[in-house]
């Protein structure tokens, strides 16, 4: 890899990190605490008492309510008349000009959503599988297998980026421009700030990295556009896409790429993260895991319910309503601990155990509701791809004893700064 364009990258997703690492205690038992004490918190938690930003522009005179157990969120993010999403606009939206598709809502959300959505269903990402499992081994694992020991984290950081990129669409020549490309999609992410003192220069980072991505996309899509639209990545079937007689055009396509991009990689490295720490802590599950390939979709879904990248989402009230008997005034915005949900006693049998056995029952880690995840296929697709190939070229994988062992850290966007390992 070319050193100054691995050291921004590997910068910019530091730069995340301590952007939303937040105040230094244990995130689940202090939610775990107000979720049995109280089921809403008059307050923004992440922000007043946690210390990280969140997609929402932040503005002390507009009331948060804090949300924390399974029932109370799920009915928020299913509901998205009563619950909107506009206002991530005027956040992190900001960065890309207000088109996002986080910040739709009703009929544009309905209409964006049944065009792109299709690119993005298991059929289409099955045929990318090929294409991932060959990056991951041939152009990362292999290499890394060789070594016998190391950190996983810069094999979690770039292959993500690199699987995305290729099946998005953009050209496969030039590793140090898509390296590039990714360090300014985190630059996106760490542009909302709390500090008054950074929040400006971060903010004009931001903006200039959102506008350099639009271009390079549009850029992208008006080639394939001029090649004819063919192609099985996700430009070419973005180009072909139809719903209700109306396709998308070239501003659309790079406009929903550019949104994409920030989050596509990162939220892959996380749980990657998140992923390899819970199993390498249980040497017994990687012999399991190992023997019987079957249960790596379980275990995904459990890294994604026991510990989600994102701990929170955010919705704004349409109107004046109540949660819980707590009346929540219009305009309100109504913050969702999905982490706390997501080990909701009420609903998940012991549920601060990692148990890739459990009944699956919903969890939010991927979003719920008309909001949920457009990438989560393609997310489990690569995590798949990764633990299989660890498993397949790094047989008997497991924690270095050397070395301090990985922790789960993060208010928000949660997942291991390190994970280091050995294998023969």
């Amino acid at each position: 890899m070319a050193q100054g364009q691995t050291a921004e990258l590997d910068q910019a997703y530091s730069a995340v990190s301590a952007n939303y690492k937040g105040a230094d205690e244990d995130f689940h038992q202090f939610c775990g605490a107000l979720r049995r004490r109280s089921p809403i918190m008059r307050g923004n938690l992440l922000t007043e008492h946690f210390g990280v930003p969140t997609n929402a522009a932040y503005d002390r005179d507009r009331p948060t309510f804090t949300l924390f157990r399974h029932a109370d969120i799920a009915a928020v993010l299913r509901d998205a008349e009563n619950f909107t999403s506009g206002f991530i606009a005027e956040g992190l939206g900001a960065f890309f000009d207000g088109l996002i598709i986080l910040a739709m809502d009703g009929e544009q959300h309905r209409r964006a959503r049944g065009l792109l959505q299709p690119a993005f269903m298991p059929k289409v990402v099955n045929r990318w599988r090929e294409k991932i499992d060959r990056i991951v081994r041939t152009e990362f694992l292999e290499p890394l297998a060789r070594q016998g020991w190391g950190d996983l984290m810069p094999f979690a950081l770039n292959f993500p980026i690199r699987a995305i990129y290729a099946i998005v669409g953009f050209p496969e020549d030039d590793p140090e421009a898509i390296r590039r490309y990714a360090a300014s999609a985190l630059a996106i992410l760490s542009g909302p700030q709390l500090d008054p003192a950074k929040a400006a220069e971060a903010r004009t980072r931001a903006i200039e990295a959102a506008r350099s991505l639009y271009d390079v996309a549009l850029e992208v899509t008006r080639a394939r556009r001029a090649t004819g639209s063919e192609g099985d990545d996700l430009v070419g079937h973005l180009l072909r896409a139809t719903f209700e007689g109306r396709m998308l055009d070239d501003h659309e396509i790079a406009t929903f790429v550019r949104s994409l991009l920030p989050a596509a990689g990162e939220t892959t490295t996380r749980t990657f993260s998140c992923m390899m720490t819970l199993l390498l802590e249980r040497p017994a599950l990687v012999e399991r895991v190992k023997a019987d390939r079957a249960l790596i979709p379980k275990l995904i879904d459990e890294v994604v319910r026991f510990e989600p990248v994102a701990t929170a989402k955010v919705r704004q009230a349409a109107k004046d309503l109540e949660i819980a008997g707590v009346a929540i005034p219009r305009g309100a915005m109504v913050q969702c601990i999905v982490s706390s949900a997501n080990r909701d006693e009420t609903v998940f049998e012991r549920a601060d155990e990692f148990d890739i056995d459990r009944k699956q029952m919903p969890s939010f880690g991927f979003g719920y509701g008309v909001h949920m995840c457009i990438g989560h296929y393609v997310a489990k697709a690569e995590l798949a791809a990764a633990l299989n190939g660890i498993l397949d070229l790094m047989p008997d994988i497991r924690l270095d004893p050397d070395m301090p062992p990985p922790s789960i850290t993060g208010a928000q966007l949660r997942g291991s700064a390190a994970v280091h390992a050995r294998w023969d």
